[in-house]
């Protein structure tokens, strides 16, 4: 008997599912402020890398582009973290 009431309520749970999924299907101006949002998320720490790597290394004497190079690659792990953070975030919701 529990097998059966355990299905019931799977399949029951499954439709409910996909009623809501049929019901929230993304529309294309939310997609666009999607993938936005993404590329915002991984740009940004980038951008942000290089205009501090380039202020420090114009602080320095000399001319370097060590710390420019050194935060511009901070900025890429950090944008992917951010974009894997947000996507995994939206989908568990």
């Amino acid at each position: 008997m529990t097998d059966k009431q355990d299905l019931k309520k799977h399949i029951e749970r499954q439709a409910r599912r996909m009623k809501k999924a049929e019901f929230e299907q993304p529309t294309l101006v939310a997609q666009t402020v999607y993938i936005g949002t993404l590329g915002l998320l991984f740009v940004l720490p980038v951008i942000v890398g290089a205009y501090v790597g380039q202020w420090i290394d114009s602080q320095m004497s000399g001319y370097s582009i060590r710390w420019t190079v050194s935060l511009i690659l901070v900025g890429v792990f950090l944008g992917g973290i951010n974009v894997y953070i947000f996507i995994r975030e939206r989908d568990n919701t």
